[in-house]
């Protein structure tokens, strides 16, 4: 009897530049993408209450130091009574 594995289905091997992917691999255990990519889905994740996320609460992301600033000044203004 023939063992059978189990492949998913990830998409073309090949792509056009037109489409975009969500996943740039850059070894084994991380991916790059950008935030535009990944914003959209995290915002309607969180905005559906997703379960999910609250996996990932503890893991830690790199941004930018720019984007890094931008977002200490928001948390600052954006506090009651700022």
């Amino acid at each position: 009897m023939a063992v059978r594995k189990l492949r998913i289905y990830t998409g073309p091997e090949s792509f056009s530049p037109a489409t975009t992917t969500l996943a740039e691999p850059v070894d084994a255990n991380h991916v790059r993408v950008t935030f535009g990519e990944i914003l959209p889905l995290l915002a309607d994740a969180l905005e559906s209450n997703r379960t999910w996320l609250s996996d990932f609460a503890e893991d830690e992301v790199m941004i930018s130091s720019d984007l890094n600033d931008v977002l200490q000044a928001y948390r600052h203004f954006r506090r009651p009574g700022a």
